[in-house]
């Protein structure tokens, strides 16, 4: 075992101190009703919002539920009673679920309805697409 004194300890603390003042800890979130966003407080100033029904696990929440946020630690926001969790860092990054999750909603505008199959086949009968024309200068 790796004995470690009292004054490397001390040393340690400290850095572990100077790293924690340099990055923005959440200080404080809340669900805004009127936006339907969370809204996360950093101790810097700096706020970060989203809109909280993009998040997989809280499309069909209530408001009350949606209200119920409440941060995990330093690095995550906790949903008790839909046990649901996220990372600060993962939202920030854009990560609102699973990859499956994600790949549905960026598919939300490419969907087959009756009146895109209809102007598909429309288009189609009259040959399509037109040919791009490459004009040279």
């Amino acid at each position: 075992m790796v004995e470690v004194t009292d004054a490397e300890l001390a040393q340690a603390k400290r850095r572990w101190e100077a790293e924690r003042a340099e990055r923005p800890i959440p200080a404080s979130v809340r669900f805004d009703s009127s936006s339907e966003r969370v809204v996360v407080e950093f101790t810097n100033g700096a706020s970060f919002m989203f809109p909280a029904r993009s998040l997989q696990g809280l499309e069909e929440a209530t408001v009350a539920q949606l209200g119920e946020v409440e941060l995990l630690g330093e690095t995550g926001l906790h949903w008790e009673s839909l046990d649901v969790d996220y990372t600060i860092a993962g939202l920030m990054n854009g990560i609102f679920g699973t990859k499956a999750f994600m790949d549905a909603q960026r598919r939300g505008g490419q969907s087959r309805s009756p009146a895109k199959i209809a102007a598909s086949r429309a288009n189609g009968a009259k040959g399509g697409r037109p040919k791009k024309s490459a004009q040279r200068s």
